[in-house]
């Protein structure tokens, strides 16, 4: 039996806000710089970052590609999801599944 397993919700809301508060930083760099919104989306993007970084590292599933992809700041974190979406399979009997 073949099964898709999907990466956790939390990694794939850290990865989006990784590379939206990455836009919106550079954006804000290009035109107000608003010194309360940098101090606000630079902690923000961080934090998300390492969430990234950290989480997909402790998958076990996992394959190196997408955790070495996740090193990449802004866009790492939907280049590893991609890497796991695409690539996680795995063959043998799974909790909860049953055999037809």
């Amino acid at each position: 039996m073949t099964v898709h397993l999907r990466p956790p919700r939390a990694l794939r809301i850290a990865a989006h806000t990784e590379l939206l508060s990455l836009i919106a930083m550079l954006a804000n760099l290009l035109t107000a710089h608003l010194r309360a919104l940098s101090s606000l989306l630079g902690p923000t993007h961080g934090c998300a970052y390492l969430f990234v970084v950290l989480a997909t590292w402790r998958l076990d599933q996992a394959p190196v590609t997408a955790k070495i992809l996740t090193v990449v700041p802004g866009v790492g974190g939907l280049l590893a999801l991609r890497r796991l979406d695409r690539a996680e399979t795995v063959r043998g009997p799974v909790e909860g599944a049953t055999s037809s």
